[in-house]
């Protein structure tokens, strides 16, 4: 596939610097194109490289003007956004629906929309509902009673239990569970009782779940995943937690049962979050760190125990000093023993 640059800037709705009939039929990075590619700068610290890159043209941020004289340009208030429009136009592909396979198990009472693609060895229990264009990909299970939305895509080997509720546009990528028991127990005479749990899950509309997600049923109630949320690889959600609209959870995230996230919240790679509390709207918790306490709304946050992120710069710039710290305060201690056996003598 090939467009004209001029093309390309009317689809992304930037200003063109430059020879708009340029042919593009390509997309790479900065240092990775070639003539004939299209690339992006989202961030100035990598201007520099603009000299450097043997692309064609470069999406921009608004204010950079044509950058060198070989080089066109578009500039666009989001050149990360741009550029995923220009990924969906050269590579997205319409759907076209395949039916649903011989191999494929369904249930009693399932009932399904227009133009599905339901794969070969796919199970859909008693009673699941699925909406229009679902596509279900081979090997997966769907519980009963489940209900599907419109246009949502399963990729293989995905399991949802009995009783969940998908949105409309739902992602959901390969091994990923919805709907597993959430670990509860009673311990009696010195022995863990399972706690049954007949709660359920709700994912809503244009939620994207990563590879071996696990979301865990509620115990009693729901466990809910909020509109346009995002969520990576290796993500653990226990029972009960409910998460707000277009937050962004990064892999290998722990969130414990009955927690509650606002709207816009960003849990970085392996942030855990312990039970019961609430993290409040548009919080950035960073990389590593340990909720154990609420959050209130608009603040980011660091560190184990989580601490304001500005404190937890200005401790990690002094937790290298420490050995040396240490040497000094023994020394000090060593020279005012030193003095206060001077002094006692004198006295």
């Amino acid at each position: 596939m090939e467009m004209k640059l001029s093309d390309i800037a009317d689809a992304v709705e930037g200003t063109l610097k430059g020879d708009g009939n340029i042919l593009i039929k390509g997309i790479a990075g900065l240092r990775e194109a070639r003539e004939g590619d299209i690339s992006f700068l989202a961030n100035q610290k990598y201007l520099s490289e603009l000299k450097s890159t043997h692309a064609s043209a470069v999406l921009v941020p608004m204010g950079i003007e044509k950058p060198f004289p070989s080089l066109s340009s578009i500039q666009v208030q989001n050149p990360y956004y741009a550029f995923s429009l220009v990924l969906r136009a050269f590579y997205g592909k319409p759907y076209r629906p395949t039916g649903i396979s011989s191999q494929a198990v369904l249930g009693e009472g399932v009932t399904i929309g227009k133009d599905p693609s339901i794969g070969p060895f796919v199970t859909l229990g008693k009673g699941t509902r699925l909406g229009d264009r679902v596509t279900v990909h081979a090997g997966s299970f769907v519980g009963e009673d489940t209900e599907i939305g419109d246009d949502c895509l399963i990729y293989p080997n995905v399991t949802i239990r009995e009783r969940a509720v998908l949105g409309k546009r739902v992602i959901i990528h390969s091994g990923t569970v919805i709907g597993s028991d959430g670990f509860g127990y009673a311990e009696h005479k010195g022995q863990h009782h399972k706690i049954l749990q007949v709660g359920n899950v709700i994912i809503e509309d244009d939620v994207e779940l990563g590879a071996n997600v696990a979301i865990d049923r509620a115990a009693l109630g729901r466990t809910v995943i909020g509109r346009g949320t995002k969520v990576d690889n290796l993500v653990q959600i226990a029972h009960n937690v409910r998460i707000g609209q277009h937050c962004l959870l990064v892999a290998q995230v722990g969130i414990s049962g009955s927690t509650e996230l606002g709207n816009y919240v960003t849990l970085a790679g392996q942030v855990g979050v312990v039970g019961h509390i609430r993290i409040g709207d548009q919080v950035i918790i960073g990389a590593q760190s340990g909720v154990i306490k609420d959050v209130s709304s608009k603040k980011m946050m660091s560190g184990s125990p989580v601490m304001d992120h500005r404190e937890w710069l200005k401790a990690q710039a002094v937790f290298s000093m420490l050995p040396e710290m240490k040497k000094k305060l023994l020394s000090l201690e060593k020279q005012v023993k030193e003095l206060k056996e001077i002094q006692k003598k004198k006295d």
